[in-house]
C-alpha cells in the first residue's frame, strides 16, 4: 500500500522527474514503522519556463499526509541539481543520485550516475566534516539527548571517512558498521526501532558517544589528508554534465 502511495505522489508531479528516491531514515538503515518518507526527486522545466519572461520553480517542497505517515518531498530543477553536484560538493546529492532506494528513474539516470562519478573528489570532506559538526552542536543542545539525531551523526562521520578511503557512496549506517564494527551501533539501532519511550540516551553514555564523535572526527580529518580521490573534476567532466543538461531540457 506504501508503495503505491509513492507511485501516486509521483504521478502527481507537476514536470517530467529524472529520479526520485527516498533519503532519511529509510535509505540510512534504521526506519522505524512511523517514520516519515522523505521523498527527493530531480524534475526538467521544460524550455517554455526556462525562456519566457516568468521563470519556472528550481525547487519544489511540501509535506502532506498518506495513510496516516508523514511525505517530506523536495525536489530540485535538474540544473540546480547538477549545480549542487559541480560546484558546491554536497555529499547530499551523492547520496541521492546513488540511491539504491530508486522509486522512479528515466533511463538517463544512469549516465548522470556515470558522469557523477567524475566529481567525486577528496573536498566532498568538507560537506561531512561540517554537517556532523553542526547537528552535534543540535544534539547537545537538545534535553534530553534522543537516539535518533545520534544515529545520523555516527553515519555522516561513517560515510565521509568511507567516501574518502575508497570513493564509494555508502549512505546505509547497518552497511557501513559491517565494516567499521563500532558495537554501540546495534545497540543505539535496536533503542530506536523499540519507540519513543526507550530513545532517549542515558546521561552516563553522553562521555562515551561525545569521545566517538571526536575520535571519528579524527578519523575523518585524517583520510581526507591521505584521500587519494581527485580535486575535482576536468573541464571534459562538465562539459559531459553539460550536455546531459542541455539533452533533458530539449528532450522535455
Amino acid at each position: 500500500m506504501i508503495d503505491a502511495h509513492l507511485q501516486t505522489i509521483i504521478a502527481e508531479q507537476p514536470y517530467p522527474l529524472l529520479a526520485m528516491t527516498l533519503s532519511g531514515a529509510h535509505l540510512y538503515g534504521f526506519p522505524s514503522p512511523d517514520s516519515d518518507y522523505d521523498l527527493r526527486g530531480v524534475y526538467i522545466l521544460p524550455a517554455r519556463e526556462m525562456l519566457g519572461l516568468y521563470e519556472g520553480r528550481e525547487s519544489i517542497t511540501s509535506m502532506s499526509m498518506r495513510l496516516g505517515l508523514e511525505i517530506d518531498l523536495v525536489m530540485h530543477d535538474v540544473k540546480k541539481f547538477f549545480l549542487l553536484l559541480a560546484n558546491k560538493k554536497s555529499g547530499l546529492v551523492l547520496e541521492q543520485i546513488y540511491s539504491p532506494l530508486l522509486l522512479y528513474a528515466m533511463p538517463e539516470h544512469e549516465e548522470l550516475k556515470q558522469i557523477a562519478l567524475r566529481f567525486i573528489s577528496r573536498h566532498h570532506y568538507h560537506h561531512y566534516y561540517g554537517f556532523a559538526a553542526s547537528q552535534w552542536k543540535l544534539f547537545n543542545k537538545e534535553q534530553p539527548h534522543r537516539v535518533k539525531p545520534l544515529l545520523y551523526i555516527y553515519r555522516v562521520l561513517l560515510t565521509g571517512i568511507h567516501l574518502m578511503r575508497t570513493g564509494e557512496v555508502e549512505a546505509n549506517l547497518v552497511h557501513l558498521n559491517e565494516l567499521f564494527k563500532l558495537p554501540c551501533i546495534p545497540d543505539l539501532i535496536a533503542c530506536k526501532l523499540a519507540g519513543p519511550e526507550q530513545s532517549v540516551l542515558k546521561d552516563a553514555d553522553l562521555s562515551f558517544h561525545q569521545h566517538e564523535y571526536e575520535r571519528l572526527q579524527s578519523e575523518l580529518l585524517q583520510s581526507f589528508q591521505q584521500s587519494s580521490l581527485p580535486d575535482g573534476p576536468t573541464e571534459e567532466d562538465e562539459n559531459a554534465l553539460n550536455d546531459l543538461l542541455i539533452r533533458l531540457r530539449y528532450a522535455s
